[in-house]
């Protein structure tokens, strides 16, 4: 069986109680149909346009032998290596891909200069770049592709032969890379970002690093008949009715990659369900924990668990004891099922799934910073290196910053969650992801981690539009090497700086308690921040 489900106590209390009405109300069938009036009548223009991913397998299919054909023409020229820029789903979905099938993809969805650096990496000469852009104008993406076009010209390379453009039919890029020369795979416009991980934007960047694209696809197709299907042994409507229909309602969920052979899954589903789901203030927070995470020995009222398991049994209510969601199948049937799963959770929470209505309010501020070029706030002080600035509640009578990450937490809501932000060079500081489980451990309630800018395309509509009981915690670094951006007045050390600064802004906008720590000397600074959470 290509997918399986088992859930147990709430989630199957909720399951059995919800299941049914999904039923008879021929939801499944519905969404395979292309119905447009499932979620309502405020979301029924948007629906009507975003439901094209259900047919994304036979969609993509003549994609596969272009992709195939492009690969060896790119052998042929001696490219060996792989790069893709894009941002949110654009970026996730290849690496979650890559990953499982154990092929090197070379992922760029920062705008830190010392990331930027590093993909452009010492082999320039057997790289190519992948450039994915629903929109086509994407300020990251365009800024690496601009930095990727000087750094090919300037090897004597033409850039033409080297970058291969995935975007709308139409869009910006669409029609500036076409007259430029560029090859262009266009995906279907009748899918959102976040669903496209069977479009081009998935299959592109994976097929050309080496990925079986056609397996992929093969595997999502023999989970659909079951998908479409008004039964209750549907595994979308059953997952759908697991997290969002709990009683009393349960609105995290913790996403735990327990053995299975898919890698990197709960990062590609936290978007997913993060950015469908949160708004109008309610919503589904994904939290992306490790095995033994502090969380997971809390019982957390508001917490779901759910495994992703290489077997998780074939029964679908199991009465074992346990209360969590178990699932295993394929990666192909992974994708599908949780497309289903997704739209369903919104039907049953009363929102719209395919909208996105927070997510510009902090590209607009982070424009307008670009635009006026004003001078950083100063810190409120600083300690130990780190510059501290905050909102009005946290920064307070904090004078250090262990009082300020104490102000922080004091701010925290009995059934809120802490956000941590880490606006850095991942490749050079990873070690900083290990802040997560000692914020869990101090606040001893779900803490999210994400680097920026990334989540901004994906969690950020949830921190400004869902449940407001977020508070966040703002990790920056002093650029040490910054990098211009061709034919742009700003570098990109100014770019992330002014994505931090502007998202910390429209989250206090809403209310929303935010403390923001700039390491000077991030090497130096570290063992004092993890002192400070100790």
């Amino acid at each position: 069986m290509s997918f399986r489900i088992a859930v147990t106590g709430a989630a199957a209390d909720a399951a059995r109680r919800t299941v049914p009405t999904l039923v008879s109300d021929l939801v499944a069938s519905g969404i395979t149909a292309l119905d447009p009036a499932l979620w309502g009548p405020e979301a029924e223009s948007e629906a009507a346009k975003r439901l094209g991913w259900t047919e994304s397998v036979s969609v993509s299919l003549p994609l596969v032998p272009e992709i195939l054909a492009l690969r060896a023409t790119l052998a042929s020229a001696g490219v060996t290596r792989i790069a893709l820029a894009g941002m949110g789903g654009s970026s996730l979905a290849p690496e979650v891909i890559t990953r499982t099938a154990g092929v090197p993809l070379t992922v760029l969805d920062s705008t830190d200069p010392g990331q930027v650096l590093a993909a452009l990496g010492d082999h320039l000469a057997e790289t190519a770049l992948v450039v994915s852009s629903k929109s086509g104008s994407t300020a990251e993406t365009d800024s690496q592709r601009r930095v990727f076009e000087h750094a090919f010209r300037e090897a004597g390379i033409d850039p033409i032969g080297r970058i291969v453009i995935v975007t709308d039919p139409g869009s910006p890029l669409d029609t500036s890379a076409r007259a430029a020369g560029y090859r262009v795979f266009n995906a279907d416009p009748t899918v959102g970002g976040r669903f496209s991980v069977l479009t081009a934007f998935g299959l592109v960047p994976s097929g050309l690093a080496g990925v079986d694209i056609g397996e992929l696809l093969d595997e999502a197709e023999a989970v659909s008949l079951a998908l479409a299907v008004d039964s209750p042994e549907n595994p979308g409507l059953i997952l759908g009715a697991a997290i969002a229909a709990t009683e009393p309602r349960r609105d995290k969920l913790a996403l735990v990659a327990d053995g299975t052979h898919i890698g990197g899954f709960p990062d590609w589903a936290e978007q997913l369900i993060a950015e469908s789901t949160g708004k109008s203030g309610t919503g589904i927070l994904p939290v992306v924990l490790a095995v033994g995470a502090p969380e997971l020995t809390e019982n957390l009222p508001d917490l779901q668990v759910l495994r992703l398991v290489d077997d998780a049994g074939t029964t679908i209510f199991p009465a074992d004891g346990t209360d969590e969601i178990r699932v295993s199948g394929t990666l192909g049937a992974q994708f599908l099922v949780w497309e289903y799963a997704t739209v369903v959770a919104g039907r049953l929470l009363g929102i719209n799934p395919f909208d996105q209505p927070d997510v510009e309010a902090a590209k607009v501020a982070t424009r307008a910073l670009l635009d006026g070029r004003p001078e950083p706030a100063p810190a409120a002080f600083i300690s130990d290196g780190i510059e501290v600035r905050g909102t009005a509640h946290v920064i307070g009578a904090a004078s250090d910053l262990a009082s300020a990450i104490d102000a922080l937490l004091e701010e925290l809501d009995p059934d809120g969650y802490v956000s941590v932000q880490a606006y850095v060079n991942r490749l050079e500081l990873p070690q900083l992801a290990g802040i997560r489980d000692l914020v869990a451990k101090l606040s001893k309630r779900p803490v999210t981690f994400g680097w920026g800018p990334r989540f901004l395309h994906s969690t950020g509509q949830l921190h400004k539009g869902g449940q407001p009981s977020g508070v966040f915690l703002q990790i920056l670094a002093t650029t040490q090497e910054d990098l211009s951006i061709p034919d742009r007045p700003f570098t990109f050390g100014d770019l992330i700086r002014a994505q931090a600064s502007g998202d910390a802004s429209v989250l206090a906008q809403h209310g929303r308690p935010v403390l923001t720590l700039t390491l000077t000397d991030p090497a130096a600074n570290i063992a004092a921040l993890f002192g400070a959470l100790k």
